[in-house]
């Protein structure tokens, strides 16, 4: 049985205690088996049988997604999905190729379920306009895929018909036995609150803010936005996720602003002056993500968000580092 095969079987299962040893037999397999990385490892002067710990390990700026063809056994494969990031059309952007598409979703949903309960349990419905116009996007994947697992009757995408987005709401709030997630991008929720206010069918919902203002908005920070947001849906939290193209896995954060990750997901933080200073306990700093689902492409990405950590291990996303382009997935400064 190749590396791969035995990874992917175990990573289901993975615990906590598990993930450093997983991580770093995956970033010595990915090491060689991944050109861009193996590149970037061999023109830092790094060897990669050197690295005793995470904090050793040289993380791939996550520009190489834009500029490189960022796969692992490249020549074994031909992709099967693409997802492309959102952008203006003056914006490269990343492109993440997968060799099994079955993988991202089976992923997400137990990520998912993990923090949420049963799919079954939900109606989950979208306002993710420029998601659904650019194409190609991990999120609408994901949520089509959830919609789908849920067995609900309801459609889950409304573009911009936000009249047919309450009239579904008020539908399927009379089945007691499902709650509603409603998933939208930032001014997409910001636009149907302004629109329709505190409405009955707003109400008793789980609102999951996927960041981004794409433009057609000015930028907030994440208390004015929540806040404005609570005017309509209620005083429940506004609940968010963390996630990117270039990851296959999710964090959470469930209404305080604290993201909190699954046993595949690891965050380390490094001083955002110097991409190498990788350190267990800084208290912020620049994020630095461990995403063992990317058995495929790289897991060991240097993103251009600052982040905080908390003693549980929550973290908080504070906004981007200067000259970085705007992300959409709750990248708010």
């Amino acid at each position: 049985m190749s590396f791969r095969q035995t990874y992917l079987r175990a990573l289901p299962q993975l615990t906590v205690e598990q993930a450093e040893e997983t991580a770093l037999a995956l970033f010595r397999y990915q090491a060689v088996h991944c050109p861009p990385y193996a590149t970037y490892l061999a023109q830092l002067g790094r060897d990669p049988q050197a690295v005793q710990q995470l904090t050793d390990i040289p993380f791939l700026p996550i520009e190489f997604f834009k500029t490189h063809d960022v796969r692992t056994e490249s020549h074994a494969w031909e992709g099967q999905e693409l997802f492309l990031s959102s952008g203006t059309t003056l914006q490269q952007r990343s492109r993440h190729q997968l060799r099994d598409p079955q993988l991202y979703r089976d992923n997400a949903a137990r990520i998912f379920e993990q923090y949420y309960g049963p799919l079954t349990s939900w109606t989950f419905l979208a306002l993710l306009p420029s998601y659904l116009e650019q194409g190609n996007s991990s999120l609408v994947a994901m949520i089509d895929d959830f919609a789908r697992r849920s067995g609900q009757m309801h459609e889950a995408f409304f573009l911009r018909d936000h009249a047919a987005l309450l009239a579904t709401l008020a539908e399927a709030k009379r089945d007691s036995n499902r709650r509603i997630m409603l998933f939208g991008v930032s001014y997409a929720l910001l636009d149907l609150a302004a629109e329709y206010g505190p409405a009955p069918e707003l109400q008793d919902l789980t609102v999951l803010e996927t960041g981004g203002m794409k433009g057609r908005r000015r930028e907030m920070i994440r208390e004015e936005l929540h806040q404005e947001l609570q005017q309509a849906f209620g005083p429940s939290g506004i609940h968010s996720e963390y996630g990117m193209t270039e990851l296959l896995s999710q964090a959470y954060s469930f209404g305080d602003g604290r993201f909190h990750a699954p046993a595949q997901l690891r965050i380390l933080l490094r001083d955002p002056s110097d991409p190498f200073a990788v350190s267990n306990d800084r208290p912020d700093g620049a994020l630095n993500v461990i995403d063992l689902a990317n058995v495929d492409s790289c897991a060991f990405i240097e993103t251009k968000d600052l982040a905080r950590m908390h003693p549980d291990g929550s973290f908080e996303v504070l906004g981007r580092m200067d000259n970085s382009d705007v992300r959409g997935c709750n990248q708010m400064a």
